[in-house]
């Protein structure tokens, strides 16, 4: 049985849609982060090409080669674009975190972020673990896999345009990360800021207390029964969140 012979214009699609699958695998949360091998990447995003390449119908056009150049650099933002919707999802989780720690007098206690390589707070690093399980338990990574896939039918191969409204979409989700950080930091930041005040009250009060000694470890202990009480609140809050950002993957994918 002889195999039916690979023409140009086949491995030309092929390399298009690589381009595009590979920058998404790369980009997205969690499968995209430095902790997975770059073996498991590429033969992940191999596949997912190999499965979406009899689907996808490319009329090969005589480009030159800077024009060409640029239109694969396109392939490549359209798979930055659609991963980064997650990834600032997960920063404003961590940005939360971050916020709580600080509060909580964890200024000083970080631990380094295996995905980011950078010293993050404890708490940013707990919640972000939380979150990647709710990701994964909301089937947040269909979605991805459903964007490459639909990604083809809104945006054929060479077809990228940057426009003023793509631009204005990007800048609101960058905003999000703010919106994603408060919802997600809220509760706890409140008791924490309550726990505060009441400690500036006694320490008007009774100025015969150490208001730092008894401060510290009352705030620590407040902070973890806080972060205990609000967590399903939490889980319920990034499950919504993920859920929903489906319809922001495909408002992207129309604005390209």
């Amino acid at each position: 049985m002889s195999m039916p012979p690979i023409t140009a214009e086949q491995i030309e699609t092929f390399v298009l849609i690589f381009l595009r699958v590979s920058a998404i695998i790369i980009v997205i949360p969690i499968l995209g982060n430095t902790t997975v091998p770059l073996r498991v990447k590429g033969g992940l995003s191999v596949i997912i090409a190999f499965l979406i390449f009899p689907f996808v119908h490319y009329p090969a056009a005589s480009y030159e080669i800077i024009p060409l150049v640029l239109k694969m650099a396109g392939e490549v933002l359209i798979g930055i674009i659609i991963g980064l919707t997650g990834r600032l999802i997960f920063a404003g989780i961590q940005l939360a975190g971050q916020l709580v720690g600080f509060q909580m007098g964890f200024a000083i206690v970080n631990v380094v972020d295996p995905v980011s390589s950078s010293q993050v707070s404890i708490v940013a690093q707990f919640q972000y673990l939380i979150a990647a399980l709710i990701f994964f338990a909301v089937n947040g990574h269909h979605v991805f896999l459903y964007a490459i896939a639909e990604s083809y039918n809104i945006i054929p191969p060479l077809d990228f345009h940057f426009s003023g409204p793509l631009m204005e979409s990007l800048l609101s989700l960058s905003r999000d990360i703010f919106i994603v950080a408060v919802k997600t930091g809220a509760p706890i930041m409140t008791i924490l800021l309550l726990t505060s005040v009441g400690l500036g009250l006694i320490a008007r009060t009774v100025p015969q207390i150490n208001i730092f000694i008894v401060g510290f470890p009352l705030k620590i202990g407040i902070g973890l029964i806080g972060i205990g009480l609000t967590l399903p609140i939490f889980v319920r809050i990034v499950g919504t969140i993920f859920v929903t950002f489906e319809g922001k993957i495909r408002l992207l994918m129309q604005l390209m």
